[in-house]
C-alpha cells in the first residue's frame, strides 16, 4: 500500500500598525503586504484580502477538482471573481458572497458545473466561511 505524504506549510499572518501609516502584514514564510485604508487608495484593504483568499482558493480547488475528475489534460485556465454584500448594521460583516467561475478548456457546460461545484466543496476558505469556526483572542 502506498503511503500518501502531505506537505505542510506554515500559515498565519501578523499585522502591525503604528500611530500613523498603514497596517503591514507579514506571513511566517516571508510574504509581506501593506494594507490600504482609504477608499481611493490602490491596493488591498481587509475586505479585498478576504475576497482574494476566497477567489484564490476557488481557482486552486478548481484545478484540483479537474485533476480528481481525470480531465486536467483538457483544463486550460480558471478565473474566479468574488464580491460581497456588507451588512447595513452592526456587527459589520459580509452577509452574502457572490462567486463566479470562468472555466476554460475542452468542457461542456455540465462538466464546467461539476468542476465548479467540486471546487467549492474542496475550498478550505469557502468551507470555513460557511462553517462554525471558533475564535480565541488573547492579550499579550
Amino acid at each position: 500500500m502506498r503511503e500518501i505524504r502531505v506537505k505542510t506549510r506554515q500559515t498565519g499572518a501578523t499585522a502591525t500598525l503604528g500611530r500613523n501609516g498603514h497596517p503591514q502584514i507579514e506571513t511566517p514564510t516571508g510574504g509581506a503586504l501593506s494594507v490600504v485604508t482609504a477608499a481611493s487608495d490602490p491596493g488591498f484593504n481587509p475586505l479585498d484580502l478576504l475576497y482574494s483568499s476566497l477567489a484564490a482558493c476557488l481557482v486552486l480547488s478548481a484545478r484540483i477538482a479537474a485533476s480528481r475528475m481525470g480531465v486536467l489534460d483538457r483544463f486550460k485556465s480558471v478565473e474566479a471573481r468574488v464580491k460581497g454584500e456588507k451588512s447595513d448594521g452592526e456587527p459589520a460583516r459580509i452577509m452574502h458572497f457572490h462567486m463566479s467561475l470562468k472555466i476554460s478548456g475542452d468542457f461542456d457546460d455540465e462538466m464546467k458545473q461539476a468542476i465548479a461545484h467540486e471546487a467549492e466543496a474542496i475550498c478550505t476558505v469557502s468551507n470555513t466561511l460557511r462553517g462554525q469556526a471558533t475564535f480565541d483572542l488573547s492579550i499579550e
